[in-house]
């Protein structure tokens, strides 16, 4: 809290108008400390900066939400979360809940939730929007009927995270301090439960369903090396 007792908000939002917006809404009950449109901007702001709590989209470059939250969470525990997003998809709120959110509200909601909301989190109560109020009851990612991503695992999605992005196999494992091998294993069981033969068709989906964004993805180095690669000769 500021001095007067003011709470203390940071914005993460990649879209200039929205944020702008956001910052003056707020500002006028809150002390904002700050903005951000990506996930390592915000990341190193919001460290510095400590708030109460950070009110961020789902979708942005460096990772999006999840990856902030859990950066951050590493850090300052108590933080709160409230993510403000356009995304009604059970994906992005089993993911973001499963990163450690503390409420989800669409964006369709006016500013009298809004401000509800962020007082309720603030409080400890875990606001979210009936739209996808339902999810909470049965939100699985590993469960049987699942669709699409969803059938995933919070470690394969990990795996396809960076897959689509363009890693390599390699960098993949690298960067999950995880062995080529155990990737390749990983990438078996995605391409299994996906119905699907290549990296490619995973990078589709990725992008098609929203759990990726075109402004995610990099240039990948030599990642035509591992493209099918799924039954664990890759070397190490």
């Amino acid at each position: 809290m500021s001095g007067d007792g003011t709470a203390r908000v940071f914005v993460v939002e990649d879209h200039p108008i929205v944020r702008s917006g956001l910052v003056n809404l707020l500002g006028a009950g809150y002390d904002v400390v700050g903005s951000a449109d990506s996930a390592s901007t915000a990341i190193e702001m919001i460290i510095d900066r400590w708030p109460d709590l950070v009110l961020l989209d789902v979708h942005f470059s460096g990772g999006g939400g999840e990856a902030v939250i859990r950066a951050v969470r590493q850090v300052i525990p108590e933080l709160k979360f409230l993510c403000f997003t356009v995304s009604p998809s059970r994906l992005d709120v089993a993911r973001m809940f499963d990163a450690g959110v503390d409420g989800y509200l669409l964006k369709t909601s006016d500013e009298q939730e809004l401000l509800d909301a962020i007082e309720a989190t603030l409080a400890g109560q875990r606001p979210v929007s009936r739209e996808v109020a339902g999810f909470m009851l049965d939100i699985d990612s590993d469960a049987p009927d699942a669709e699409g991503l969803e059938k995933l695992t919070r470690r394969e999605r990990e795996v396809v995270d960076l897959i689509a992005r363009g890693y390599t196999y390699r960098e993949a494992a690298l960067s999950l301090t995880m062995a080529v091998k155990t990737l390749e294993t990983h990438m078996a069981h995605i391409f299994a439960k996906l119905n699907v033969q290549g990296r490619h068709e995973i990078t589709r989906i990725a992008f098609e369903t929203g759990f990726l964004r075109p402004d995610d993805q990099i240039d990948p180095s030599d990642g035509e090396e591992h493209d099918d690669e799924v039954d664990g000769s890759g070397d190490e």
